[in-house]
């Protein structure tokens, strides 16, 4: 890591203690961070680096040394990053449903069905991909029916065998396996002392979604192939393809198989090996098909195409009902219960995947005009539209109940509170205690996101069932009519408002990755989900992109080292994700650094969000062992009207009797009122403002947190 040189107001002091600020996701500049119009980089690059006030004196009133760690442009550094991050979004979600796996005796079982999710996942998106290139283009453009020019007669291929236009048109998904091969081979600079050393399993499991994807790819063109007469060549190739997709299956089902150090070197070669001959297969296959001079099966659609497709489809939707059972069924007890979070977002990452696929094969039909007369794309498709349109559907209904529902108990909690904390307010402040118990009010629905991400996990029934139907060849116009006795046409504006609504999303994740990444203002509501989704490394699905926390990490843990050899201490103050990071990092600190380190968190979502979505790595007992190795040298501030952050171990509301416990955890989480008061202040025209999740370090209450920690580590016994 590049290291500058010191300058005026570098030198260290005997009692100098660095003040090192991490923020959250809004990802904040460095100037708005250290509260200075003018800053340098001291450290790091372009992407994540240390910045210090730029003057004569980069120290505050209260003697302590300001320092930035800004690391924003580490998870969507450049459009690209952010646009593929957009386009990789299911396979995103799906990594991170592994990460938040419950504990106790499920865990093992849903690392597996995770796993198995995001093996389909990229099957899903093959079989989107070959619907275009060989049932729209190869099949029925260039052959059954009578598409739109200039596909009718594309690249000449209209006058060449149907065998040849399938291998031709199959190179297409083919080059999309080997786009997401690269993509899924990028990794975060720089490489060395990672935080988690998963880079061997991400190799393992790029070689396993390889193979599966060129073996389904098989399957779709021998399974054609059949359909005009089998040959003892074409059972041989699809029974070998079919081997290397319950190999594939077999290397995630097996315990452990992957992961143990044991077992990794054999685990590696038969991943390797079971690559290479899917792509040997798939080299076999392509000759075949294209040499086989045999007539084929007349038919609207590529033989064989409906059944893969549907079965794809049906295993995702089985897969998604038995990973939300497991995790329904070892949930813990809490308001937000601990690893309900992976139903939740495996639920959503299959739901963008199945619709993805969808819309892709059914707008690539409208441009290319190859569904006209024979009732539109494939029937799975049509399903998985219709229930995308009713998921999103019954989602916002949920969200609208659950606001109504739980707005009575929020109002009254919100209430109390309020009047603990004024007691005894103005009359002229009537409106203005309006307006905070709302923000408290609003900030509490945190509490009830547990019960409904419970409801939409078990909405994959719906999924299901509708899977299904398509596996039974019932048209949706059919039951609409005879059994929910449905007006003509219902299901038609139901399937146009699915390529409505899933054209919408894209346009709005792509509009949201642009606008994350030239707009910090945006990025503060949107750069959750990229920076949290990309925090973890690939465990699951290798072509998510690559987890930034393996270079914020080290890198952050690097340069407090490097600071305690300069300085009497280091204060690590985090807000809200930055709290994460220096929770992790505190974990790497040698002894030797840690005892000259404090840790100010503040809006931070350790406890309230993290422990109960990453139950298996973010617990109590790992926020117990940061504690034990700062020498709970610790203070956490947080508000009732942050809907992010909130207190650690203990809540210490006024009013409450306090508790008598000799625990050093009992004293780390100090309250701040929010506001500081109703009314402008003397001097002041306008009053204290509801400060919520901002970071506020420039807050008196954050001052003193400050000057309290600074005490501490110039303390001769370390505070």
């Amino acid at each position: 890591m590049p290291q500058a040189a010191p300058r005026h107001g570098d030198q260290p002091r005997c009692d100098d203690v660095v003040e090192l600020r991490v923020h959250g996701v809004s990802g904040a500049r460095p100037s708005v961070i250290l509260g200075a119009e003018r800053v340098r980089q001291v450290a790091g690059d372009a992407r994540g680096g240390f910045h210090r006030r730029d003057g004569p004196d980069s120290t505050d009133p209260d003697g302590v040394t300001l320092e930035a760690y800004r690391w924003g442009d580490l998870p969507s550094g450049t459009v690209g990053r952010t646009l593929a991050m957009v386009l990789l979004l299911p396979f995103m979600l799906s990594n991170a449903a592994v990460w938040m796996r419950p504990t106790g005796s499920g865990a093992a079982g849903v690392t597996v069905l995770c796993r198995l999710l995001a093996l389909n996942l990229t099957v899903v998106y093959v079989v989107s991909i070959a619907g275009v290139a060989l049932d729209l283009l190869a099949w029925r453009c260039l052959g059954a029916a009578a598409c739109r020019a200039p596909f009718d007669t594309l690249a000449g291929l209209d006058d060449r065998p149907v065998g040849q236009r399938l291998a031709m048109s199959a190179l297409l998904p083919i080059v999309a396996v080997g786009v997401l091969r690269l993509l899924g081979t990028r990794r975060p600079r720089p490489a060395g002392n990672p935080l988690w050393a998963v880079e061997p399993l991400v190799v393992r499991l790029r070689a396993i979604h390889v193979a599966a994807a060129l073996a389904v790819l098989d399957l779709l063109l021998l399974t054609a192939r059949r359909g005009g007469g089998a040959t003892p060549g074409t059972t041989v190739l699809l029974t070998l393809s079919a081997a290397v997709l319950v190999a594939c299956v077999g290397l995630l089902v097996a315990p452990g198989l992957i992961d143990r150090a044991a077992t990794a070197r054999i685990a590696t070669v038969t991943a390797r090996a079971t690559g290479v001959l899917a792509a040997g297969l798939t080299v076999a296959t392509l000759v075949a098909v294209a040499r086989d001079e045999r007539g084929w099966q007349s038919s609207a659609g590529l033989p064989g195409y409906d059944g893969i497709t549907g079965g794809a489809l049906l295993g995702q939707m089985v897969l998604l009902v038995v990973l939300s059972g497991v995790v329904l069924w070892h949930r813990g007890r809490s308001a937000l219960p601990r690893g309900l979070g992976a139903a939740l977002i495996a639920a959503i990452a299959v739901g963008l995947t199945g619709a993805f696929s969808a819309g892709l094969v059914y707008q690539a039909g409208v441009l290319l005009g190859g569904y006209r007369g024979d009732g539109g794309p494939p029937l799975p498709y049509r399903w998985t539209l219709l229930a995308f349109f009713l998921h999103v559907a019954v989602a916002v209904l949920l969200c609208g109940a659950m606001t109504l529902l739980s707005r009575r108990r929020r109002r009254g909690a919100a209430e109390a509170i309020v009047a603990r904390d004024f007691p005894a307010p103005p009359p002229e402040a009537t409106g203005r205690l309006r307006r905070v118990t709302k923000a408290v009010a609003r900030a509490r629905f945190t509490e009830w996101v547990g019960l409904l991400a419970a409801t939409y996990a078990s909405l994959a029934v719906v999924g299901l069932a509708t899977s299904l139907l398509g596996q039974f060849g019932r048209e949706p116009d059919e039951l609409a009519r005879h059994y929910l006795r449905l007006p003509a046409g219902a299901v038609g504006m139901g399937l146009a408002g699915g390529t409505y609504l899933l054209a919408a999303v894209l346009l709005a994740l792509v509009l949201g990755g642009l606008f994350a990444y030239r707009r910090a203002w945006f990025r503060r509501y949107v750069g959750i989900l990229w920076d949290l989704g990309t925090f973890w490394p690939r465990a699951a699905h290798p072509f998510a992109p690559p987890s930034y926390a393996d270079r914020a990490v080290p890198e952050l843990a690097d340069r407090i080292g490097q600071l305690t050899e300069r300085h009497a201490g280091v204060l690590l103050c985090g807000h809200s994700h930055g709290s994460a990071l220096l929770a992790l990092a505190v974990l790497r600190l040698p002894p030797s650094v840690r005892r000259r380190v404090a840790l100010l968190t503040y809006g931070s979502p350790l406890d309230r969000l993290y422990a109960r979505l990453f139950p298996a790595y973010l617990d109590e007992k790992v926020l117990r062992e940061v504690g034990e190795r700062v020498g709970w040298r610790w203070l956490n501030l947080w508000r009732d009207t942050d809907p992010v952050g909130g207190w650690i171990f203990a809540a210490h509301r006024p009013g409450e009797p306090p508790s008598e416990t000799t625990d050093p955890a009992g004293r780390v989480d100090r309250r701040l009122r929010d506001p500081a008061g109703l009314l402008p202040s003397a001097g002041e025209r306008r009053p204290p403002p509801v400060r919520g999740h901002h970071p506020g370090e420039s807050d008196p209450a954050f001052r003193a947190a400050v000057r309290d920690l600074v005490g501490r580590l110039r303390s001769p016994d370390g505070g």
